[in-house]
């Protein structure tokens, strides 16, 4: 079964209704890909109830960035939400149910009046902090707002968005929120591009440049497998003004890596145009 709300109001009327023992959330913008989708896939496997909010949040958008632009797509993105039902047999299970709480308007996430920020420290200062200034004070806010809304126990985010999931992580054991984090794999094309709302943006030739980016993170992972020296590739790849940034770090804290350091994560932000692709990989060392 799958039921859409609009408001708050109505959204909560029903949950007090809900005789069923756990609750995951998607919480996304909207524009739904395969990505996405793997996630509501996945709290369908985990949970009785799967809420994927829709949501374009405006705190998490600088004033040059494209808040106005961004895809907002409802009617196609319910349709792809009913289409992954019905191939996961949902019909046949009523004890399984996704709810989809779009909000009608910003009110509904953000009363008047209200003047409150999440804000996660040092975490969100470096990569796509550094370029994008109060971007995770944003992120932080309303990913708390919609846990406190929807009230789940499991909440599920892509790995390719690596930066907000450690930030999010940073801020449930902060605020000891009683969630559990679920960081699912990144989903690629056949050609091996890190599934994004705004690869739609791409022209044929800039899709097939940003291979570049995918291709340069998995060249220095085989240097990481096989003890070799990568900061050369990095040196080399910066000279080239297509990147906001390319580094590896300590994947549980994004600190620098040091001998004791057991998981790495390649991260790295390529230009094309005005559109911004973000990727990543993690390496264990040990």
């Amino acid at each position: 079964m799958i039921k859409v709300f609009t408001t708050r109001e109505d959204f909560t009327n029903y949950k007090f209704g809900l005789a069923h023992d756990s609750i995951g959330i998607i919480p996304t913008m909207g524009n739904l890909h395969l990505g996405h989708l793997s996630l509501l896939k996945q709290s369908l496997a985990d949970n009785t109830v799967s809420v994927i909010t829709i949501f374009v949040n405006p705190k998490q958008f600088g004033p040059n960035e494209d808040f106005d632009k961004y895809p907002r797509t409802l009617d196609e993105d319910l349709a792809k939400i009913s289409n992954l039902a019905l191939h996961s047999d949902l019909s046949s299970n009523d004890k399984k149910e996704i709810i989809v709480f779009a909000p009608r308007n910003n009110d509904e996430i953000y009363p008047t009046g209200f003047n409150t920020i999440i804000s996660v420290k040092q975490l969100t200062q470096k990569l796509e902090g550094k370029f994008r200034p109060d971007h995770f004070d944003g992120v932080t806010t309303v990913v708390y707002r919609l846990f406190k809304i929807i009230g789940a126990k499991n909440a599920y985010f892509g790995q390719k968005d690596f930066q907000q999931c450690i930030v999010i992580k940073k801020m449930i054991f902060d605020l000891e929120l009683d969630i559990k984090l679920n960081i699912l794999p990144i989903v690629r094309n056949t050609e091996g591009l890190a599934l994004s709302s705004r690869n739609q943006f791409l022209t044929t030739e800039e899709r097939m440049a940003a291979l570049h980016l995918s291709k340069t993170l998995k060249q220095i992972e085989m240097l990481i497998k096989n003890k070799e020296d990568y900061k050369p590739i990095i040196a080399n790849e910066l000279n080239n003004n297509k990147w906001d940034y390319l580094e590896v770090l300590n994947a549980e804290n994004l600190e620098e890596p040091n001998q004791q350091t057991s998981k790495l994560v390649v991260i790295g932000a390529f230009k094309l145009g005005v559109i911004r692709l973000l990727d990543n990989i993690l390496v264990q060392t040990v």
